[in-house]
């Protein structure tokens, strides 16, 4: 599998002012492409940085992608630096700068005397065809000097990530393929809710053994437990069959907890499964302030099965628009699993649903006591009149806590709305 490495440029990146997507784009997209990304480097738009680290990744594996500085500023140096490192001095090509002139006249634009720099292309490199923006992405393949081996190659992309990401599935990686063969790295992932990752792994057992060649990560974030099984340079059709048998492992392993793959929303799983049953879905919120619903409301389509909810924040709404007995606050607290089930029930029956979903909580910083912690949330199911409630105590700072909170209540709702076993059997 060949070797490549990733040089992102510009000193916003490593200011933090710009996300650096790009990176994660060419990673999942070179991978894929039979290539093993094995190094990613961030430098500031400064000469000497970027040679240096250009220098450093041709030297190491001969071939690296470059994105950022090929505008028409002054801090946009990126190309000068790679060609002079070919020793490729650049030219002007009058047929860029007319394409250049006639893309800015169908915007009503005429292109500056700074955009000249732009119709500029090391000698000897091929020039990759911008349909997207005004810097051509450029292939440079030569020797560097000082350095031996096959000949390096540097592929210049500009930085603006939808014309990065044209240029890389249009331009790049057709030409990369004829390098990589048909050895692959692909990865497929399993998602999990409502578990933590040594309780999932625990469950698993030594599962790795069973997936071997395959490579498994486990990846925690506020929403669940990724987990992730990557086939590294194997033939693409072994490597589909592999990742097919294990991904169906890993689910059957995590059990309930398992709820979709790859980019599969919660959210949207649960408006799936109303929208089968004909019911609709109402939520009453506290702690969360109506981030349940906002997940929901997300999908778009969700009118026709999410009707809308309560944010019940203080108590006196809970009372007087949900129906919950004073009395019930006071014995066991607004923060209670007997309260939580009071407003599912409650908001169910005010808007007229057949499903609804209530969260209660402590998301902090401050509000906890011994007995009722920061992190405690409570959370109500009511289905068709019968209502249920469960307690989590949940980690991370008032943000995390709230995310979680939202995520393990659409969770519940999911493991309500999907008919088990024995009642897909009774209907069939």
């Amino acid at each position: 599998m060949p070797d490549i490495e990733l040089l992102t440029i510009g000193t916003e990146l490593l200011l933090g002012l710009t996300l650096d997507t790009n990176s994660a784009e060419l990673g999942r997209a070179l991978a894929g492409a039979g290539f093993g990304v094995v190094r990613r480097t961030s430098v500031t738009d400064h000469p000497a940085a970027i040679g240096e680290a250009a220098r450093a990744a041709l030297g190491r594996t001969g071939l690296v992608v470059c994105t950022g500085g090929l505008g028409p500023t002054a801090d946009d140096i990126t190309k000068r630096v790679i060609a002079d490192l070919f020793d490729m001095p650049l030219e002007f090509q009058p047929a860029l700068w007319q394409g250049l002139v006639d893309r800015f006249s169908r915007f009503g634009r005429v292109p500056s005397e700074k955009n000249r720099s732009q119709a500029e292309v090391p000698r000897g490199a091929t020039v990759l065809p911008n349909r997207w923006g005004t810097a051509p992405g450029l292939w440079l393949e030569g020797s560097v000097d000082g350095l031996t081996g096959d000949p390096q190659v540097a592929i210049l992309l500009p930085g603006v990530p939808s014309e990065m990401r044209g240029l890389l599935h249009h331009e790049v990686l057709p030409r990369l393929a004829r390098r990589a063969g048909d050895h692959v790295v692909r990865s497929r992932t399993v998602r999990t809710t409502g578990i933590p990752e040594s309780s999932l792994a625990g469950r698993l057992g030594e599962i790795e053994a069973e997936l071997a060649p395959l490579s498994l990560a486990y990846l925690p974030g506020v929403a669940g437990v990724d987990l992730r099984l990557t086939a590294w340079s194997l033939p693409a059709a072994e490597a589909d069959a592999r990742l097919a048998v294990g991904i169906r492992l890993l689910a059957e392993r995590a059990g309930r907890w398992a709820y979709g793959e790859e980019d599969a929303d919660l959210a949207e799983l649960v408006l799936a499964a109303a929208r089968r049953k004909g019911w609709r879905l109402v939520v009453a919120e506290s702690c969360t302030g109506g981030g349940v619903g906002a997940r929901l409301t997300n999908i778009a389509g969700s009118s026709d099965v999410f009707l809308g909810g309560i944010i019940a924040y203080d108590n006196q709404v809970k009372v007087e628009q949900l129906g919950v007995a004073p009395e019930l606050i006071e014995r066991h607290g607004a923060v209670s699993e007997a309260v939580a089930r009071a407003m599912a029930v409650g908001v169910a029956r005010l808007l007229r649903a057949e499903a609804a979903v209530a969260v209660t909580g402590i998301a902090g910083p401050g509000g906890g006591s011994t007995e009722k912690p920061v992190g405690l949330v409570c959370i109500g199911i009511a289905v068709a009149g019968s209502g249920e409630a469960h307690s989590h105590v949940f980690p991370g700072d008032r943000g995390e806590i709230r995310g979680r909170a939202a995520q393990t209540a659409l969770s519940y709702l999911l493991q309500r709305l999907t008919p088990t076993p024995a009642e897909l059997g009774a209907l069939k």
